[in-house]
């Protein structure tokens, strides 16, 4: 995640508005369509933005909103995009976004990809010259919710100034995985290597408060716990150079893999009229073809290390989900009002 137009939006509120999830589906994918998005952009948006929202995740649900509408107006995002697919044999696939959203380059693999691994036993996305990813989460959870193991990793513009760099090496280069277990709750995780996501710390600055020590350095590389300062400063990983190498992991597979920018590369997402040219590559796994029972085993080793006080990662999003499913979700009225104005 990069630096957010949502700072300027003000996000206190006492008055808010209820949608059921289909309401607040077609609430988004008309607000993208007014803004030119194509009805396949638009519904793409919509359901990742919503399924976001419903899980507790709202910096990258609605707020995330005013980080794309205005890049569909300025160019960064190309509002109409169809990605281009291919296959390289079997079991691997590769997307170019055209400068367009992540999620739609995804959907459009979607099936594919969960007949290949089925069929397989394992099978890849690899896609470049997107916008950001958005929510990493919802594409492994989707994937989990198919039966398979889903490992995904996305990058960006450089954010994050890792020990002993001269300077911004790497995005926050979220990793996100996710498993299907026989109670019908995935587990799933979705984090960046940073010690905190970007949008946590732009929401941090929206709101006036300050971030705790070790998530940012100001620009002259001083520790900062003054979130205005750490957007015009930079981000730590988490946990020194172990945080740094998984970083460039991610890069080396995000980025150097499928072709896209470097973060080094990669135009800002928040200004210019240049996509990012982000990179996402996603790795399936069909667990029948390497075990028997996995589904039920890894149940019972979740409820087993649960008992024993682990937190168990996906958990508390599957439940907000069912909620959100039975008594729909409500947004600030002031935050809808101003998404509506971008």
């Amino acid at each position: 995640m990069h630096r957010t137009n949502i700072q300027a939006i003000p996000l206190k509120t006492t008055a808010y508005r209820r949608f059921t999830l289909d309401e607040a589906v077609d609430w988004v994918k008309h607000l993208c369509e007014s803004k030119g998005c194509s009805p396949a952009v638009a519904l793409s948006l919509a359901h990742a933005t919503v399924a976001a929202q419903a899980r507790g995740n709202q910096a990258v649900g609605f707020r995330h909103l005013a980080d794309y509408l205005p890049g569909f107006s300025s160019g960064r995002i190309n509002p109409r995009a169809e990605p281009r697919i291919s296959r390289a044999g079997a079991i691997i696939f590769k997307s170019d976004a055209q400068g367009g959203i992540a999620q739609l380059g995804v959907d459009r693999c979607f099936d594919s990809l969960c007949h290949a691994a089925h069929a397989n036993g394992m099978a890849t996305l690899s896609q470049c010259n997107s916008f950001t990813s958005g929510e990493l989460g919802d594409y492994t959870l989707r994937f989990a919710q198919a039966g398979l193991i889903a490992l995904a990793v996305a990058n960006g513009p450089a954010l994050v100034a890792v020990p002993g760099a001269k300077g911004k090496t790497y995005s926050t280069n979220p990793l996100s995985f996710s498993a299907p277990s026989a109670d019908g709750i995935p587990l799933m995780f979705d984090q960046a290597c940073s010690a905190a996501a970007f949008v946590n710390i732009a929401h941090a600055a929206s709101t006036g408060s300050d971030i705790p020590d070790g998530w940012a350095v100001d620009q002259q590389g001083n520790g900062t716990r003054n979130a205005l300062a750490a957007l015009s400063g930079a981000l730590l990983p988490f946990g020194g150079h172990r945080g740094a190498n998984l970083m460039l992991m991610v890069e080396v597979l995000a980025a150097g893999l499928t072709g896209a920018n470097w973060s080094l590369d990669a135009p800002a997402f928040n200004q210019g009229n240049q996509t990012p040219g982000c990179g996402l590559l996603i790795l399936l796994l069909a667990p029948a073809f390497f075990s028997s029972g996995f589904e039920q085993r890894l149940s019972s080793q979740l409820t087993r290390l649960t008992q024993m006080g682990v937190h168990r990662p996906g958990w508390e999003r599957q439940h907000l989900t069912l909620t959100a499913q039975n008594d729909g979700i409500s947004v600030p009225v002031d935050l809808l009002e101003q998404l509506s104005r971008l």
